[in-house]
């Protein structure tokens, strides 16, 4: 019964996004395995969502109504890929559940390209409750970040791979409160950083930052 309901023509949308689910939750895993972190995607969000406000920084931006909507959802709070798991499994279920229960009342499945979009608005309450409640959960110097400048002069170590030019690894680097930071670094000069190696972080990239040996 409940493979039919999610081999469904009517439901595949929803059987994708567990599918996504567990394949996110492996990589997470994967990453823990390997010591790293997935918060370096985090770097992809818009700065204004990831930017928070200390006594000694004054960070000055204009919110858009999708940078709104995005805070409302709580997206930046926690880290990307938790939230995305958070969002996958409830949209999926919340769909599935209403397909169950108008297949029970009409024998049929409504047509996905009318419960998608629907469901997609239905999770949207439940999914910011969750997110607040994740956010509350999680030790704060895992989901507090700073002005991505603020991390320009640090020192940062390798921990995952070797960067190349134009091929980023993952590095950890911890701001002036101590908090520590997963970034995508590559090397400023046509040179290779090691796993392990320190690095000086110099600029910002559009996904991380360029770096130059200690």
């Amino acid at each position: 019964m409940i493979w039919d309901l999610l081999t469904h023509p009517s439901n595949i949308v929803f059987g994708i996004s567990l599918a996504l689910c567990l394949f996110i939750g492996v990589l997470e895993l994967i990453l823990l395995l390997l010591g790293g972190s997935s918060s370096f995607i985090d770097q992809f969000l818009p700065d204004s969502l990831i930017d928070v406000d200390h006594a000694d920084v004054s960070i000055e931006h204009t919110d858009g109504s999708f940078t709104q909507f995005l805070e409302w959802l709580y997206l930046g709070k926690v880290p990307l890929l938790i939230w995305l798991i958070i969002f996958l499994t409830i949209y999926a279920l919340t769909g599935l559940i209403v397909q169950d229960i108008f297949f029970h009342l009409t024998e049929h499945y409504l047509s996905a390209w009318i419960i998608s979009p629907i469901c997609l608005f239905l999770c949207m309450p439940m999914v910011r409750a969750s997110a607040a409640l994740i956010a509350k959960i999680i030790p704060k110097d895992e989901t507090t970040a700073i002005h991505s400048d603020d991390l320009l002069g640090r020192t940062a170590q390798i921990i995952l791979g070797e960067a190349k030019p134009n091929s980023p690894a993952q590095a950890k680097v911890k701001d002036q409160f101590g908090q520590t930071h997963y970034v995508l670094v590559e090397p400023e000069l046509d040179i290779v950083f090691h796993q392990g190696q320190d690095v000086i972080l110099t600029q910002r990239t559009k996904i991380g930052f360029q770096a130059i040996t200690t």
